[in-house]
């Protein structure tokens, strides 16, 4: 007697990021809350010392889907995986790198944002989002969030919720977005009474490397192992770090987007991280 044949059930989420892999655009799956798995075990408070300290997409030697925008991958025998197959079927949607596609995207998040954009920067292929859209450039530059009110530059070491192919041709990366990310020193302003003090002077502490290292480290750990409370402890954990690291300028954004990338593991929004960093550097009068 013949035996049936089984089919496999693929989840639609698998098939798009199959499909997206194969025109070059580095994919990954995405949880409740469209944010990236956490790290396992081996991984967790990057003690690998995995990818999001490198310049490059792509997992570390894990083979499961760990490091947030650096698990995106383009290899079709990575994405339907054995270790990646839980992580598929729960998955809500495909996110992907738009650094390692060579595109930014500029994700205007509501509908004030949108008439901005229209307004002043070129115009580009568009893909309509739950409240507002992505403009996608061709190019590549530095991720940056809050550039302003609604707007978020997501391009290297950064990940976006795929939409769809959108409508328009890709216009190149313009000076104008670019300019978007520069960030202009903030002139110094006295520390509340009631702030917690910082721990340097004028004089940089960080005579090397490993120093800072520890401190950032330390922090991912922190927000990576907390089983609740998470708003309270990234905002203590961001709190504690520039309380200690805030003033000398040895904070860089690969430090910033690593204590990013832990949170948003954690579930947090990218949103709320944004207000919790700039609530504590408020706090702290920096």
């Amino acid at each position: 007697m013949t035996q049936p044949t089984l089919i496999r059930r693929v989840p639609e989420t698998l098939r798009t990021a199959l499909t997206l892999a194969a025109t070059g655009v580095p994919v990954l799956p995405l949880r409740a809350g469209k944010v990236p798995f956490g790290n396992c075990r081996v991984c967790a408070g990057n003690a690998c010392g995995g990818r999001p300290n490198m310049k490059t997409p792509g997992p570390c030697d894990c083979p499961g889907v760990c490091h947030a925008w650096a698990a995106a991958t383009t290899d079709p025998a990575v994405i339907d995986s054995r270790e990646w197959a839980a992580a598929w079927r729960r998955a809500v949607c495909v996110g992907y790198h738009p650094g390692g596609a060579g595109l930014t995207v500029v994700d205007l998040d509501d509908a004030a944002a949108v008439d901005w954009a229209r307004t002043v920067l070129p115009a580009t292929r568009t893909v309509e989002t739950t409240r507002g859209e992505h403009w996608i450039y061709r190019g590549v530059m530095t991720s940056r969030n809050a550039v302003r009110p609604g707007v978020d530059i997501k391009s290297t070491m950064s990940y976006a919720r795929y939409l769809g192919p959108g409508t328009g041709p890709l216009t190149a990366l313009p000076d104008t977005v670019r300019a978007l990310a520069a960030r202009t020193p903030a002139p110094a302003r006295p520390a509340p009474a009631d702030a917690v003090p910082a721990s340097v002077g004028g004089d940089c502490p960080h005579r090397t490397p490993a120093y800072l290292e520890r401190g950032i480290t330390m922090a991912e750990q922190q927000i990576t192992e907390a089983s609740s409370a998470v708003h309270a402890t990234v905002y203590r954990t961001f709190l504690a770090v520039l309380s200690r690291h805030g003033r000398c300028g040895c904070l860089t954004d690969t430090h910033v987007n690593r204590l990013f990338t832990a949170a948003q593991a954690k579930g947090e929004r990218a949103r709320h991280c944004v207000d919790a960093w700039t609530n504590a550097r408020t706090m702290l009068g920096l």
